[in-house]
């Protein structure tokens, strides 16, 4: 029984730090993981979305992950280097 309380307190404090943390993104705004191996969250304009070569980062993780995004958030498979090119572009 003592063993099944502390497993279940764990889920709770997991999912309390996981809403702590999408109730820090500000409205108009979403976080996404980047990253291929070890993941970092970015917090982006929705503005982003229209922007084609993002667009295609989205197809991308798309294809890997479906719609199970196994850090909670949109996940995207690519470099860092790769990622702030795509979001730089006006």
């Amino acid at each position: 029984m003592a063993i099944l309380f502390r497993v279940v307190m764990s889920i709770l404090s997991r999912s309390n730090m996981e809403a702590k943390k999408a109730a820090s993104v500000p409205k108009g705004f979403f976080a996404v993981y980047v990253g291929e191996s070890q993941k970092k969250r970015f917090i982006l304009p929705i503005s982003v979305l229209n922007q084609p070569s993002f667009q295609d980062l989205l197809k991308k993780a798309e294809e890997q992950f479906g719609f199970d995004h196994p850090m909670g958030a949109l996940t995207l498979p690519c470099r860092e280097d790769i990622f702030f090119n795509s979001v730089s572009k006006a």
